[in-house]
């Protein structure tokens, strides 16, 4: 923050001119590129649809409720279906990160080149939704539960691993000098330096992923991966929305559920 002389007296100056001229330039540039991507989004809106809007979703909710409990047995299976390729997928995934993650750090990584393609498979696995994965994998494998659960694995191997390999980068560089001085292997030195270290941020990893991965379950039957969603999918294209409403209610219990366990684990672990 620059100072002025004022009457004798230093006084404190939020900002320079040139300073103010910036800012006020940026905040100009940034309106201009909102109206341009407002522009651009909504070119091709049908505004007589937008007005009416909020009188077509009031029908919608009317035709919800009240939910439809009696379908409510019929939900079971595919909840389970659900809960399993979640599990299942972030199991898969932890497995795979593990050795993705101790590639991409900088203090385990056998060699440059493989630092460069464990990071460019996290940067993938990252970059893809499970959606889109689930798509090919269902073109692959058909569908089913088993391109559901491929499809979490294949997405939070990116999630695990970079969050994994940052904490192996951060853990005490005094602890690893400690275990080399005793003439450790490198094995050694990961299993009785860096494992212990980095193990609670990667368990809260693992369950962080495990939550996440309850919610995008529910939605990967949209495209014929297993789960709740399947039953979701068929029941709105029927328009039978008073069971859409107990499939979304089913859903949200759910997670709940997966949220509440994540984060007691969670806090036992700390």
């Amino acid at each position: 923050m620059p100072l002025s002389q004022r009457a004798g007296k230093t006084a404190w100056v939020p900002r320079t001119p040139l300073q103010r001229l910036r800012s006020a330039l940026g905040l100009l540039a940034l309106l201009v590129l909102t109206a341009v991507a407002w522009n651009i989004v909504t070119q091709d809106t049908n505004w007589a649809f937008v007005q009416d809007a909020f009188y077509q979703g009031g029908r919608l909710l009317a035709r919800m409720f009240p939910p439809d409990f009696a379908y409510l047995p019929a939900l079971v299976a595919p909840l389970i279906d659900t809960v399993n390729i979640a599990t299942l997928g972030t199991i898969g995934a932890t497995i795979l990160a593990v050795p993705v993650a101790l590639g991409a750090a900088r203090n385990t990584s056998p060699h440059p080149v493989v630092r460069t393609l464990s990071l460019l498979i996290i940067v993938t696995s990252r970059s893809v939704h499970s959606l889109v994965w689930a798509l090919v994998l269902v073109f692959v494998f058909g569908p089913g539960t088993f391109a559901g659960v491929l499809a979490i694995t294949l997405r939070s191997i990116g999630f695990i691993g970079k969050l994994l390999y940052e904490a192996i980068e951060e853990v005490d560089k005094r602890t690893i000098e400690a275990v080399e001085s005793t003439g450790a292997s490198r094995l050694q030195r990961i299993v009785y330096a860096i494992v212990p270290q980095a193990m609670p941020q990667f368990a809260g990893t693992v369950l962080f992923r495990w939550d996440i991965n309850i919610r995008e379950s529910t939605f990967l039957g949209l495209v014929g991966a297993g789960g709740i969603g399947i039953l979701l999918d068929v029941n709105v294209n029927a328009l039978t929305f008073a069971r859409v409403s107990l499939i979304l209610l089913a859903i949200l219990v759910l997670v709940l559920i997966a949220e509440w366990v994540s984060a007691l684990v969670r806090s036992r672990i700390r």
